[in-house]
């Protein structure tokens, strides 16, 4: 399993000249600042404001309830699919198809997707279809139990008239998020039963904490593709979302569930997206990278990617490998500590990195989040460096493994050394580059025209760590 726990196997010593490669990425990098610099004056981006509609029969068929039941039911099958195969498959990858679909199809799959469909998983996941069965089975319990109902009441009642404030209405529908206070008496606290409001500063953490967990169970657990790890780790993932999600309801799920916050931030680079008013459009990518909501939570979850996928990258390093070895704390405990360690690197750098734009740009309210955005690309590129010849060939093979009783063909590698060294530089490159063009839109926009371009300059510099760090690791 060491292709499916840390990515691609052959991405040391791939036969590309280092001097090449550093040279073109620095000249990309340098030439695109520049150029920004002196044709990009005004922002151009306007986030969930722009777009072509699409057809209204297209959105029609999109956002019919039978289209999305289907979809979640797709979701429910395959999640149970997996579920009997780490139950009663063997406990052996090379023929089990359990691990291959949570750690490529699932992790790595959900990328391509997301990028072509928009965030799929919000209308796949099998958390949010078993949430919907779960409390629609519970209104009708409590609809056929008149007596339930009426202790329900009853505990309302007692409740409103122990408060100042009078009855408790009889709440039909939680708004997705709080609304302006309005004048007049405060209304009473919600019926029992009734979702919470999530508070504001939570944000994206909960995803940033999962992305951390299951990086950790893929790269630092000792048995990663076990059955039993797998079930434990996935059965009590699922438990814990579904109690939270039945304290605070289904919008739990957009920022609590790891893999919905996953898709949904690289969906910002779709080209299929919807607008502010509802409507799905074909739309410039910057555009939907450019909505990016600023929330707390999001600068971790990139860093998350970056840092994860960083340790990936030096993993499979024999120095790596011999240190965490002969560690006196154990292997687990040191690979753990250099994962934290990766992140937190990546961390630093960016908030140093803000840090000294604010204070060349001077003070602004949200100078870390206002530049994230411009990650998702870096992140997306070194996603694709590391993980593309994992997709195209244990991917197939998890599917023939799933739907044949025969034994999947050994999986053939899409591209030679050189071809495989080359998309890889060319992904990282391309993701930095994107990255400088989201970012200098931003700038432009919050900072006047004589420091929009040097409040930059610690972002290229930023860039280039980066690069230098990611082609390092692909290239050593």
């Amino acid at each position: 399993m060491t292709s499916l726990a840390h990515g691609i196997g052959s991405q040391h010593d791939l036969p590309i000249s280092p001097f090449y490669a550093f040279a073109g990425a620095f000249t990309a990098l340098f030439v695109s600042f520049l150029a920004l610099g002196l044709l990009w004056s005004a922002s151009r981006f306007r986030g969930d404001r722009s777009g072509m509609a699409l057809p209204a029969g297209f959105q029609r068929v999109a956002d019919a309830p039978a289209t999305r039941t289907a979809l979640r039911g797709l979701g429910l099958a395959a999640a149970l699919a997996v579920l009997l195969n780490l139950l009663l498959g063997p406990d052996d990858p090379a023929r089990n198809p359990a691990p291959g679909a949570v750690y490529v199809l699932l992790w790595v799959g959900l990328v391509p997707a997301s990028l072509l469909f928009g965030p799929v998983w919000r209308l796949l996941s099998p958390l949010r279809a078993l949430h919907r069965l779960l409390t629609r089975s519970a209104k009708l319990r409590t609809a056929a139990d008149p007596a339930a109902a009426d202790t329900a009441s009853a505990h309302a009642t007692a409740r409103s008239s122990r408060s100042p404030r009078g009855p408790a209405p009889r709440l039909a529908v939680v708004p997705q998020s709080p609304g302006p206070a309005s004048p007049g008496p405060a209304s009473p606290g919600p019926e029992p039963g009734t979702p919470r409001p999530l508070p504001a500063r939570l944000g994206q953490w909960p995803a940033a904490a999962g992305l951390f967990a299951f990086t950790w169970l893929e790269l630092v657990s000792p048995d990663p593709a076990s059955t039993t790890t797998l079930l434990i780790a996935l059965t009590g993932y699922a438990a814990v979302q579904l109690l939270l999600a039945a304290r605070y309801g289904e919008r739990w799920f957009a920022d609590g569930d790891a893999f919905e916050a996953y898709s949904a931030l690289f969906a910002r680079l779709s080209p299929l997206g919807r607008r502010s008013d509802g409507r799905l459009v074909l739309r410039n990518p910057f555009h939907g990278l450019d909505a990016t909501p600023e929330r707390p939570g999001l600068v971790a979850t990139v860093c998350v990617l970056l840092g994860s996928t960083a340790y990936d990258g030096f993993s499979d390093n024999p120095s790596w490998i011999n240190a965490i070895q002969t560690s006196p704390l154990g292997r687990t405990a040191a690979a753990t500590l250099g994962l934290v360690g990766s992140i937190a690197l990546v961390a630093a750098l960016y908030c140093l990195c803000a840090a000294v734009t604010r204070f060349v740009c001077g003070p602004h309210p949200g100078p870390l989040t206002a530049f994230a955005h411009s990650l998702v690309p870096i992140a997306l590129g070194y996603l694709v460096a590391h993980h593309f010849s994992l997709l195209v060939t244990e991917g197939p093979r998890t599917v023939i493994m799933a739907v044949s009783t025969d034994n999947a063909p050994e999986p053939l590698p899409p591209l030679g050394p050189g071809g495989l060294a080359a998309l890889q530089v060319i992904a990282v490159v391309t993701g930095h580059v994107l990255g400088v063009i989201a970012a200098h839109d931003r700038s432009v926009r919050l900072f006047p025209p004589a420091k929009a371009v040097a409040g930059q300059l610690p972002l290229l510099a930023l860039m280039i760590t980066y690069t230098v760090g990611g082609l390092s690791l692909l290239l050593n």
